[in-house]
């Protein structure tokens, strides 16, 4: 019997989205773009690709926690950037720090833009449950 399981940050856009911000079924966990919000909803860091990494790759772990599992279950991470050039170093620099030794597969795509206009990254994800 397949059973899934989904996950929301419980914020008040989400249910108007159509989709969850995790979906689990036969211990495969699909991340939607996770981006730089705060749990009221807020955006945070404009201006900041530094801040935006952090607050994403947080949002990117809560995820995670609300399905048991952490960052070393991560199969592969996809990074969004709307400027490679300009924050390719920092972005990877601060997503290398939070992988610690664990390497997942992945891709890094520049994109012309991102959902909100002062949004520079976003990271979507597939992890596992065993």
């Amino acid at each position: 019997m397949r059973v899934a399981k989904t996950f929301d940050h419980g914020v008040a856009w989400e249910e108007g989205s159509g989709i969850s911000q995790g979906y689990s079924i036969n211990g495969t966990i699909y991340v939607s773009g996770q981006f730089s919000h705060d749990m009221q909803g807020t955006f945070v860091g404009a201006g900041d690709i530094e801040a935006q990494t952090k607050q994403t790759l947080e949002n990117l772990d809560r995820v995670l926690a609300g399905f048991g599992v952490t960052k070393s279950n991560l199969a592969y991470v996809e990074i969004y950037l709307t400027d490679v050039k300009e924050h390719f170093e920092p972005c990877l620099q601060l997503f290398k720090e939070y992988m610690g030794q664990h390497r997942p597969a992945g891709s890094l795509l520049g994109v012309t833009a991102l959902a909100f206009p002062d949004q520079w990254i976003e990271i979507s994800a597939v992890a596992h449950t065993d």
